[in-house]
């Protein structure tokens, strides 16, 4: 309980002091859709991804403590691998099923934490999502919790130059409604919410 304590605390200094200033005021966040997120029971956000700072502008965006899947070469770079872990994030071996994380992922919930996966596990060149993963819909099914559909405008795109001039994308955050989880762990019940996640991000991006 002491160390959830500590870890949420430190997760909102983070936010507080070294997010919100790149989120509002250089990248001009906007929020849409906040409505739809529950405020009390954790849930699982399912999101795009374009870049690094996906994670700290969506966690701090929804307001909640949110602990995302990290590629487990991040947190062997210094510095970021301590911030990164200290906010609550889990290593993933990318490209191999890792009970492992997935057993952290359940234990998150059960703790009444939060948690975020990237649906295609990686960043998409184009910032849609292209070729999702079942991971999310298992890890909803086993613990019977919520998804819910996020969409990050622009992320894959954050910075462009003009004649050497730095020029930040504004990024804009949509928040879908809520979807159930899957009705049993069956390959055609994990495929069809995780196509239904798919459909619904990207027709948030527009």
């Amino acid at each position: 309980m002491k160390k959830d304590i500590i870890q949420k605390f430190i997760y909102q200094l983070v936010s507080t002091l070294f997010v919100l200033p790149i989120y509002k005021f250089l990248f001009k966040g906007h929020l849409v859709g906040r409505e739809n997120i529950p405020q009390k029971d954790p849930f699982i956000m399912v999101s795009n991804h374009g870049s690094l700072l996906d994670p700290p502008l969506l966690g701090h965006a929804l307001g909640r403590n949110i602990s995302f899947m990290a590629k487990e070469e991040l947190f062997k770079i210094p510095i970021l691998g301590l911030v990164i872990k200290a906010c609550g994030a889990y290593p993933v071996k990318r490209g191999i099923a890792d009970k492992n994380t997935i057993k952290t992922a359940c234990k998150k919930l059960s703790n009444d934490n939060c948690i975020g996966i990237f649906i295609d596990g990686t960043r998409q060149k184009n910032g849609l999502v292209n070729k999702p993963k079942q991971g999310a819909a298992l890890i909803a099914f086993k613990n019977q919790k919520l998804l819910l559909p996020v969409a990050i405008i622009n992320s894959h795109r954050l910075i462009r130059f003009k004649f050497f001039i730095p020029l930040f994308s504004k990024i804009v955050i949509k928040v879908g409604k809520p979807v159930e989880p899957p009705q049993s762990s069956s390959k055609d019940d994990l495929n069809s919410v995780t196509m239904h996640l798919q459909t619904n991000i990207n027709n948030l991006i527009g």
